[in-house]
């Protein structure tokens, strides 16, 4: 039978709470009731993602994302989406640097589907896997990547800040979407290999959150769940430790069809899960977090050299964290001009820190971003997921928002003196091939949600590609 625990709010936890048991084949699950809406949500996250591949074969963990939806033994086809939508539930999944994640959201009384479809395919996706569904995936995720990556204008910005930010042999030197000539490389047996390696229950963690009964919940989590056997063998992924600092600027110049010249940088930041990460959101949040930002008053609003400006975070806990900056152009502005006047203001915040008021608002902004994710059954579900892998503690979700609010202007400004310095960046500018620039551009995209492929506004629309 599952071990467990009792339900205890957490301090600041906004009186959320969730329990955790472990079956005897190693699955982690976690319960969280909330019963203001007759829906249940269900995420299962697997400690596998782009990290875990080697030379080779990257793009096999996104890959097999989708794979996970072309049946399983008892569900064929497209079995798994027309079941869940035809009981009224959402689903989708996603693949990133340090995880590959599956959810649905289902009325209550269908929760116990969801439940089956999950363990279903993580217990028996091999007697479906076979050559046409791993062409027809294969297919479906070269297309992804030119319509999002390759022919889009700005599209492999990130893949290539990537490559810049983390040494060559880097875990993390190449994205979840991987290249053209790997997905071509991987074969059914590399496809078998990886499932048997990493989708085990003992490599998972299994969350359910919303109108549910607890007990209820979990016999079916031990009835659909507690026969798959688990297995080790798996292998660490390796270090993505790296100096605090890169030492030196590198730069890269693409010219391509693009319609504004474009500054993107990346900065290397402390790894997520610290208080120094919160830190580091907060000043980015402060220097280029939305229109009330100092960059986007400094370079849209007052020098309107720049048709839009963000600086946003990419947490990550294997590896140092990437401070992403995102500037297109206005005119024919030059993009030595949109430097000078970023340098201009990461020193002065870095000299003067944040302002009260500058705190005030960050803090209040986080805090809003951290509350609509936790107030959701999804969100929450997901949360609780990532830091049970990520961090060994689910409970972490709970009172994360508190972290953030207990982060002083000094530790603020000192995460920016330490690190938003010109040698400790990677930069990408982009030059359109005619030398004429638009009037405008599109908004500075979310690096996160390049890298996590989510379904939402991402790299894989699970509902269109399948």
């Amino acid at each position: 039978m599952p071990m467990g625990h009792t339900a205890t709010a957490e301090a600041g936890s906004g009186g959320l709470t969730a329990t955790e048991h472990r079956l005897a084949n190693g699955l982690r699950v976690v319960l969280s009731e909330d019963h203001l809406t007759p829906v249940a949500a269900v995420c299962l996250w697997y400690d596998v993602g782009s990290r875990h591949e080697v030379k080779g074969r990257t793009g096999l963990a996104h890959l097999f994302e989708h794979l996970m939806f072309q049946g399983s033994g008892q569900v064929k086809g497209n079995g798994h989406f027309e079941l869940v939508q035809g009981a009224g539930g959402s689903l989708n999944g996603t693949t990133s640097f340090e995880r590959t994640n599956y959810f649905e959201t289902m009325p209550t009384h269908q929760l116990e589907l969801a439940l089956w479809l999950e363990a279903d395919r993580m217990g028996s996706l091999l007697a479906a896997l076979d050559d046409e569904s791993m062409e027809n995936q294969r297919d479906v995720v070269k297309n992804e990547r030119r319509q999002r990556y390759d022919n889009v204008p700005y599209g492999t910005a990130f893949e290539k800040l990537t490559a810049l930010a983390y040494p060559e042999g880097h875990p993390y030197h190449h994205t979840p979407i991987g290249s053209m000539a790997d997905l071509d490389a991987a074969t059914l047996e590399d496809a078998r290999a990886f499932f048997r390696t990493y989708y085990a229950p003992n490599n998972a963690v299994l969350s359910v959150v919303g109108d549910i009964d607890p007990e209820e919940t979990l016999a079916w989590v031990e009835k659909y769940f507690g026969s798959i056997a688990g297995h080790d063998g798996k292998p660490a992924p390796r270090s993505g430790a790296l100096p605090d600092v890169i030492g030196e600027e590198l730069r890269e110049v693409v010219v391509e069809e693009v319609p504004a010249r474009a500054l993107m940088a990346a900065y290397r930041l402390p790894e997520d899960g610290t208080r120094a990460c919160d830190a580091a959101d907060l000043a980015l949040t402060v220097l280029g977090g939305g229109e009330s930002s100092r960059l986007y008053n400094r370079l849209v609003r007052r020098d309107r050299t720049a048709v839009a400006a963000g600086f946003g975070l990419l947490r990550l806990a294997g590896a140092p964290s990437l401070g992403w900056l995102d500037v297109k152009t206005s005119a024919d502005v030059e993009v030595p001009v949109i430097e000078a006047a970023v340098d201009e203001e990461l020193a002065r915040f870095a000299a003067e820190g944040p302002t009260a008021e500058e705190m005030e608002r960050a803090q209040a902004q986080l805090e809003r971003e951290w509350l609509d994710r936790l107030g959701t059954v999804a969100g929450r579900a997901d949360e609780l997921c990532r830091f049970a892998v990520l961090f060994g503690d689910p409970q972490l979700a709970l009172t994360a928002v508190q972290r953030v609010l207990d982060v002083t202007a000094e530790e603020v400004q000192q995460a920016a003196k330490d690190r938003l310095r010109p040698d400790n960046r990677a930069v990408l500018v982009y030059e359109p091939v005619s030398g004429e620039t638009a009037e405008d551009a599109d908004p500075p995209q979310d690096p996160e949600a390049e890298a996590t492929i989510e379904a939402t506004d991402t790299d894989t629309d699970e509902e269109a590609a399948k």
